[in-house]
Order: C-alpha cells, then structure tokens, then sequence
C-alpha cells in the first residue's frame, strides 16, 4: 500500500516539482562549473547531481512502482497501460543515471553530461505531467 503523500495529487505533485527545481539549480551549477573550466569542482557537483537523481526522483520512483501503481492497478486495471509507460519513464531515466556514472569512470565531466542531464528533466517533467493528468487526476 502507497503513503497517503503520494495519493494526494497537490502533495504528490510538490514532491514532484521540489526535485525537479533541485535537479535543475544543480545543472545549472554543474554547467557553469565545466564554462569556467573549473572541472574538479563540476566534478563534485556531478556526484552531488547524481546522489540526487538516485535518493530523490528514483527513490520516489521506486515507492510507486512499489505501492502507488500497484494500488492504482488493483483498484483500476484499465489503467495498466498507463503504469506501464509511467514505470517505462523510470527505467529510462534509470538508465541515463547509470550511463551518466558509466561516463564519470572513463572521461572527465563534459558538455555531453549536460545534455544527459537535460534528457533526465525532459523525461522527468513529461513524466510527472502523465502521473497528474492520467493517474492521478479525478480521484483516480
């Protein structure tokens, strides 16, 4: 069973949007940070970055699939596919993080993090708009 946070729509929704402005001020700094060449500190901010992704957006991730969506599907199965392609956004998401830690062990910090970075917001942001507007929306 999900935590009533996450059935409240208002509730859910500031979850939603407190991580994602916390995503974007730390991609924002990581960008700076690689402009004025200062790679070691992009560096620092990069693993701040992707602690972030991993204990905030897909921890939260994790706690749907786990309760939320579950429940939603037992007491609504035409919305199946829905969770499906909501767990898909996780997933992919999951796997930029991973590619973007894959990266680190390889090469320095680099403008081609940045765009991983914005892939993630772009998923996330669509994401969370689909949980609103098809899941959670009118009671559901």
């Amino acid at each position: 069973m999900s935590g009533p946070s996450l059935r409240k729509t208002d509730a859910h929704s500031s979850i939603h949007e407190a991580s994602l402005n916390e995503a974007l001020e730390l991609r924002d700094i990581f960008r700076k940070c690689l402009e004025d060449g200062e790679t070691d500190k992009a560096l620092q901010v990069l693993e701040v970055t992707i602690e972030h992704w991993e204990t905030r957006t897909l921890k939260h991730a994790e706690e749907e699939e786990e309760g939320l969506y579950k429940d939603i599907i037992n007491e609504h199965p035409d919305l199946l596919h829905t969770v499906i392609q909501l767990t898909r956004d996780h997933d992919l998401m999951r796997r930029i993080v991973d590619n973007i830690k894959d990266r680190l062990q390889t090469q320095e910090p680099n403008m081609e993090i940045v765009t991983l970075l914005d892939s993630l917001v772009i998923i996330d942001l669509i994401h969370n708009e689909d949980e609103m507007n098809k899941l959670l929306a009118n009671g559901k």
